[in-house]
């Protein structure tokens, strides 16, 4: 049986406009012409890989890493990878491409991305392709963000699948910010849940973020990555 969802995840959800980042769920860089250079990079860790309230490496600790081009135009490019567990790979990597741009008070974020999961077990579908819409509103020091993701043909035995969702990012005090996200996926040859998180976020230093969330699904009768659990993460941007 479903379980609903916790009501402060619905109340986020109603007030949310459909709008740095958790490691698990991680913004792309803007460009910005104070920082000398149009790179970012990105490392961390978390106690586990949650992507869209589901777990990627069977509940065991993983790593990232990222490295991303951004220019004035609003053009962006990165490479990124992520350790996992599905499969028989161990390791996803990714390419992506997207422009950034605004109008009418809000922003607006456009990308299509290819993934590979290194080593699958043979058989498996280890590409896919991602397509990434984000609206983007500042309400004050809130920021909402509405995002629709797409794959036509998705990673393994899933087939064409879409994910919708809404977040809210808020302060609670000096350097630690808090985040609420709820969304549904749906796909073909897989099972179609409702994911969400909520956690925090505290600056350590201008390089370096920790990060506490909570994460969960509506189908965690399915099998321990749909399960709710808390994750700890850190990320080291610069």
């Amino acid at each position: 049986m479903n379980r609903p969802l916790p009501p402060v995840l619905i109340l986020a959800a109603s007030i949310a406009l459909p709008c740095a980042a958790f490691a698990q769920d991680r913004d792309n860089a803007r460009y910005d012409p104070d920082r000398g250079s149009p790179w970012t990079f990105e490392l961390g860790g978390a106690t586990d890989n949650r992507s869209k309230g589901a777990s990627k490496s069977g509940g065991d600790p993983y790593v990232f890493g990222e490295v991303q081009y951004n220019a004035a135009s609003g053009f962006y490019a990165d490479a990124e990878f992520e350790t996992i567990d599905s499969a028989g790979s161990t390791v996803e990597t990714e390419i992506e491409a997207g422009w950034q741009f605004s109008g009418g008070g809000f922003d607006f974020d456009a990308s299509v991305s290819h993934k590979w999961r290194v080593n699958a077990d043979p058989g498996q579908d280890a590409a896919a392709f991602e397509f990434q819409f984000d609206v983007i509103r500042e309400f004050g020091d809130v920021d909402a963000r509405f995002r629709v993701e797409h794959s036509p043909d998705g990673l393994g035995s899933t087939e064409a699948w879409t994910w919708v969702e809404t977040r809210v990012r808020f302060p609670l005090a000096d350097r630690l910010q808090g985040a609420v996200m709820v969304g549904r996926r749906e796909q073909d040859n897989a099972p179609d849940y409702t994911g969400w998180s909520a956690g925090v976020a505290y600056a350590l230093t201008e390089v370096v973020e920790l990060e506490l969330a909570w994460h969960g699904t509506d189908i965690g009768d399915q099998g321990a990555q749909y399960e709710d659990t808390l994750v700890a993460a850190v990320l080291f941007a610069f």
